[in-house]
């Protein structure tokens, strides 16, 4: 979230470069950490954080920018989060 929202400042708010290299290096560390997961399918993986991406936005947004999540972003949340652990824990 961070890494995107450095980036959202340096061209939206007009903040200084180093705001948008550090958003850079963020985001390329988030693209390596999900390797480092036991499981070794790549859509898997990626389709989880995309899940837990879509929940913190929502909470980056509440505490950060202060938007209150309303009914329809709580339900959207707790979809991703159930398809979250359908790809990841279901019984195959």
């Amino acid at each position: 979230m961070g890494g995107g929202y450095l980036i959202w400042l340096w061209l939206r708010e007009g903040k200084s470069i180093y705001f948008a290299l550090m958003g850079a290096i963020i985001l390329i560390l988030y693209g390596v950490i999900p390797t480092f997961q036991p499981e070794g399918n790549f859509g898997r993986i990626y389709a989880a954080y995309g899940g837990i991406f879509i929940v913190m936005s929502l909470l980056w947004g509440w505490g950060i920018d202060h938007i209150t999540p309303d009914r329809f972003d709580i339900i959207g949340g707790l979809i991703a989060m159930i398809g979250v652990f359908v790809i990841m824990y279901w019984p195959r």
